[in-house]
């Protein structure tokens, strides 16, 4: 889950410029390897989390609002496990 809530917000922050985010940016800002950030990207497209369009280079990545609204309840729940200290 951390790893999911960690490319969303990736996206969120800085795909929200020019039309989304490339998966290059994605990889150095993520820090996830190549095969598992596209396996990644496929499952949060298909569950509606992320809008994907495709451009000459590839592909590009904008959070959807199902996307938000799905950071906001991790979030609410990362601060609620760590208030009992436990780790997210």
């Amino acid at each position: 889950m951390k790893i999911i809530a960690d490319v969303l917000i990736t996206v969120r922050d800085f795909g929200a410029n020019e039309g989304g985010i490339g998966v290059t940016i994605l990889l150095r800002k993520a820090n996830v390897p190549y095969s598992r950030l596209v396996r990644i990207l496929k499952d949060l497209v298909s569950s509606g989390l992320l809008e994907q369009s495709i451009v000459e280079r590839g592909s590009r990545y904008k959070i959807s609002q199902k996307g938000l609204h799905f950071l906001d309840g991790y979030e609410k729940f990362s601060e609620f496990a760590q208030s009992f200290g436990l780790r997210t």
